[in-house]
C-alpha cells in the first residue's frame, strides 16, 4: 500500500472514475485538443482539488519542452544589491519584463572570493534555463565564441560587435547621447572642452568617446581627449588646465567612475565649484558624484526590460525579430554646466 503523501494522477483517475491518461491530458490543458466532454472535465478537476494535487513543476516544463526559465549572468564579481548602483535598475527592469512573459529568472554566479572568474564553468552551467542575458562591461571572447556555437538563445545588455550578427544585444545609443552632450555645452558658448575618460577599451567607452569627437568635429571645435585612471588627476593639473583656457570638462561614466571620482577630489582641493568655476558634464549617469549633474540619462531599466522581450522572442523561434537594437539616452542639462565665465 502507497504511504499518504503527495497525490498522484492515477488517485484522482481513481476519484474521478476515469483513466490516468485523461486526467493528464485534463490538467495539462489539453482536453479541448481531444474533445474531452465537460462533465468529464469538471469530475476530474473537482477531484483534483479535493486531493489537493499540485501539479509537479518539472514534470510540467519537460512536458513543454521548456524549462520557463531566463538565466542571468553578470561578468562582475557579484550582482548589484545596492539601489544605487548602475546595474540595479537593469535588474529591475529585467524582473519585471520576465513575469510579463510569464518567465522564472535564475541567476548563475561565479565565486569571486579569489578574485578568479571561472567563466567557462558558468557558460556551462546557463544551458540549464531556456536562454540567458549577459552583463557586464567585458565580455571572455573564447568561452561566449563557445557558447553562441551552441543553440542557446543569448542576448547580451550593451553594444557588442565582435561577433557580429551572432550576439543579439539590447545597447544605448551613446554616441549619438555623447554628441548631443557636446552640442549643449557649445550652446552655453564653450569652445574649449576636455574629455576625461578612464583607459579602457570596453565598448562604451568606445562609443562614449566617438560621440564626444563626432559632436566636437561638428561644432567645429578640436577635440582634445585624456585618458587617467585618476591616480595623476591632481588640484595642480586641473588648476593648469584651467590657467590653459578650459572652460569645461566632460568625464565618463563607468562602473568604478574612477577618473570622474578623481576629477570632483581635485576640483574640491583646487578650490573649484562647478559651474562657477568650470562647467562639468558627464556621459552617462555616474551612481556617485555631484547631484544635478549635466549628461545624460542612460534607459537602464527599459533596457533589461527590452532584453527580456527579445530573448523571449528568440526562444519562440522568431526570425524577423531584430537582433542589434540601440535605445536613446536622455539630454540631462542639470546643474553643473552654464555659460563660461
Amino acid at each position: 500500500m502507497r504511504s499518504s503523501g503527495r497525490p498522484r494522477q492515477a488517485d484522482i483517475a481513481r476519484l474521478a472514475g476515469v483513466s490516468q491518461p485523461t486526467v493528464s491530458l485534463i490538467l495539462n490543458g489539453g482536453a479541448a485538443a481531444v474533445g474531452i466532454a465537460e462533465e468529464t472535465q469538471r469530475k476530474v478537476m473537482e477531484a483534483a482539488e479535493r486531493l489537493g494535487y499540485v501539479p509537479d513543476p518539472i514534470a510540467t516544463r519537460l512536458a513543454a519542452g521548456q524549462n520557463n526559465l531566463l538565466g542571468l549572468y553578470t561578468f562582475t564579481s557579484t550582482f548589484p544589491t545596492e539601489m544605487s548602483h548602475a546595474y540595479y535598475p537593469f535588474l529591475v527592469g529585467i524582473e519585471e519584463e520576465s513575469a510579463v512573459q510569464g518567465y522564472d529568472l535564475l541567476m548563475f554566479i561565479a565565486s569571486s572570493v579569489t578574485g578568479e572568474r571561472p567563466h567557462a564553468q558558468v557558460l556551462n552551467r546557463v544551458r540549464l534555463a531556456d536562454g540567458c542575458l549577459f552583463l557586464g562591461r567585458h565580455l571572455p571572447v573564447p568561452e561566449m565564441d563557445r557558447l553562441l556555437a551552441t543553440n542557446l538563445p543569448i542576448v547580451y545588455i550593451g553594444r557588442h560587435d565582435d561577433f557580429g550578427d551572432r550576439l543579439p544585444y539590447i545597447g544605448a545609443d551613446y554616441v549619438s547621447a555623447g554628441a548631443a552632450v557636446v552640442r549643449h555645452l557649445a550652446e552655453l558658448g564653450h569652445e574649449r572642452i576636455l574629455y576625461v575618460r578612464e583607459p579602457d577599451e570596453a565598448i562604451t567607452s568606445i562609443d562614449r568617446e566617438a560621440g564626444f569627437r563626432g559632436g566636437m568635429d561638428a561644432c567645429g571645435l578640436p577635440a582634445t581627449v585624456v585618458r587617467t585612471d585618476g591616480a595623476d588627476l591632481t588640484a595642480d593639473r586641473l588648476r593648469t588646465w584651467h590657467d590653459r583656457g578650459i572652460t569645461a570638462i566632460v568625464t565618463e561614466a563607468t562602473d568604478t567612475d574612477a577618473a570622474h571620482l578623481a576629477l570632483l577630489a581635485a576640483a574640491r582641493e583646487a578650490g573649484y565649484r562647478f559651474p562657477d568655476d568650470l562647467s562639468l558634464a558627464t556621459l552617462g549617469d555616474p551612481s556617485t558624484g555631484t547631484g544635478g549633474l549635466t549628461g545624460f540619462a542612460v534607459p537602464r531599466r527599459e533596457m533589461g526590460a527590452a532584453a527580456v522581450r527579445l530573448l523571449a522572442q528568440l526562444i519562440a523561434g522568431d526570425q524577423n525579430v531584430s537582433r542589434h537594437q540601440l535605445l536613446a539616452c536622455a539630454l540631462e542639462p542639470g546643474q553643473t554646466a552654464a555659460s563660461p565665465r
